[in-house]
């Protein structure tokens, strides 16, 4: 197997009205008692009937004014410039980063050549 997806982001023009709308349809707690007013859906709790760690955590936020919004995934990488440097070798395009976002943990986007946009991220431990 290859590097992981490890979390997913859905970013709008209305953080508030997209985190009560994905909370109501699939029963989502969305925290947002961050500095970036960032909503967390954390993977502690997903689990199966039988106990069994399930699906990944993600979030929802603000774009920036006139954003339409994204949604996305990131994949865990052990250097974000080189994972940036290698999807641009392949014909991607780099949007953001590398760029560190809190204590430890530091992302970036791209681009694949059919305009999609991923995300890669280092996280510390």
């Amino acid at each position: 197997m290859g590097q992981a997806v490890v979390h997913f982001e859905i970013v709008g023009r209305d953080a508030a009205a997209l985190r009560a709308y994905y909370s109501q349809l699939f029963g989502w707690q969305i925290v947002t008692d961050n500095p970036m007013n960032y909503g967390i859906i954390a993977r502690d709790g997903n689990t199966s009937a039988e106990g069994i760690g399930i699906g990944i955590g993600g979030g929802v936020g603000q774009g920036p004014e006139g954003y339409s919004g994204h949604i996305t995934f990131y994949v865990e990488v052990p250097d974000v410039e080189a994972a940036l440097a290698q999807a641009q070798s392949l014909g991607g395009s780099r949007i953001m980063g590398p760029e560190k976002v809190m204590e430890g943990v530091e992302i970036g986007l791209f681009q694949d050549p059919e305009g999609n946009i991923v995300g890669v991220i280092k996280e510390a431990g």
